[in-house]
């Protein structure tokens, strides 16, 4: 199949797929409230940044789309409220402009509209070192996510097969890249033994596209994949996969993401450890079905939930929400305990 007519279908089947069906484990996640934080709302600084640029907020837009004339306009106002919110943004998988140079335009439209701001380019783990500069260069991004996506790729009838030599393609792409190197999951979650592997190839961002927000498999179910329903339930939940990352104790910085809904999902993902988080999924929905006033809506509402979070919890920034303490329970605590990590670790800070 054409990669074009694939990605059109991907966008559409997107926008109409649940989430799941299991769940982030962050329901099992608390945050203890504050009933006396001494701050006041206009304190509340969630500044944040990506290698050397600035970010108003830690927030990533996330991998979505590119590659067809639908994904130039839905990049174009992404980028719209990325730059009028401080937000970074991470455009979709740029194979198809290097095939072919015609699809350039649906993904440099994001830097034509945020000039200034933090824009990620994107590009399979499997990639050749040539092809992951060349996305780097394409957009003048400030990072590069190579993505990892076996499950994706073995549900697609047309996907790759054969995942031999990725760690050494990725060593290959981290000594030459002029950007920092993201290592992202799609959808079903980094282990500490993929993390650990992934660092002594020379990454040092991780995000953990966990387990529980929009489900690669069940998209291509509906596109006529290989797995026929069997797997929807593949994949390792997203606070599980963040504090697998957390507890190998590595000087990393984690994007959390998968199924971040909230505010205090995010709020969640901060205090285990996330450095930003990524959404995507819902912004397309919500810009498709309601378009770009919309979109600016539920994002304003969101960062102000979010530094409402911050303020019940009695952190005025980021630094401070990461040493509040919280409750881990439910399967995600068993989970972790299965692996020989502590939940309580993060109730006794």
């Amino acid at each position: 199949m054409i990669r074009g007519q694939r990605k059109i279908e991907h966008i559409r089947i997107a926008g109409k797929t649940p989430d799941g069906p299991r769940s982030t484990g962050l329901e099992d996640v608390r945050l203890l409230n504050c009933s006396l934080p001494e701050l006041d709302m206009e304190e509340i600084s969630l500044n944040s940044s990506l290698g050397d640029k600035k970010l108003q907020f830690p927030l990533v837009v996330n991998a979505l789309t590119g590659g067809s004339k639908e994904a130039r306009n839905i990049n174009r106002d992404l980028a719209i409220m990325c730059r009028q919110y401080g937000l970074a943004m991470a455009v979709g998988s740029q194979t198809i402009a290097l095939e072919d140079p015609g699809w350039k335009d649906s993904f440099t439209i994001v830097r034509d509209y945020n000039p200034n701001g933090v824009v990620i380019a994107n590009i399979s783990g499997t990639a050749e070192r040539e092809a992951a500069r060349a996305a780097v260069d394409m957009i003048a991004a400030d990072a590069l996510q190579l993505h990892f996506n076996v499950p994706q790729e073995l549900a697609m009838p047309e996907g790759d097969r054969c995942f031999k030599g990725i760690l050494e393609k990725v060593a290959r792409i981290v000594e030459i890249c002029p950007v920092p190197v993201i290592a992202k999951e799609v959808g079903f979650g980094f282990s500490r033994e993929s993390v650990r592997q992934l660092y002594q190839a020379g990454v040092r961002i991780f995000d953990t596209g966990g387990q529980g927000g929009t489900n690669f498999i069940a998209i291509e179910d509906k596109r006529g994949g290989m797995f026929g329903g069997e797997l929807d339930a593949w994949g390792i939940p997203t606070a599980v996969s963040l504090a697998e990352i957390a507890a190998c104790d590595l000087p990393v910085s984690i994007i959390a993401s998968g199924g971040i809904r909230s505010a205090a999902d995010a709020a969640k993902a901060f205090a285990m450890g996330a450095d930003m988080v990524g959404i995507a999924g819902p912004l397309l929905r919500i810009l498709v079905r309601g378009g770009i006033e919309e979109l600016d809506r539920w994002i304003n509402d969101f960062l102000y939930r979010l530094k409402a979070v911050f303020l019940m919890s009695g952190a005025r920034n980021l630094a401070a929400m990461q040493g509040k303490p919280l409750i881990i329970l439910g399967q995600t605590a068993e989970w972790l305990r299965a692996r020989g990590i502590d939940p309580h670790l993060w109730a006794q800070r």
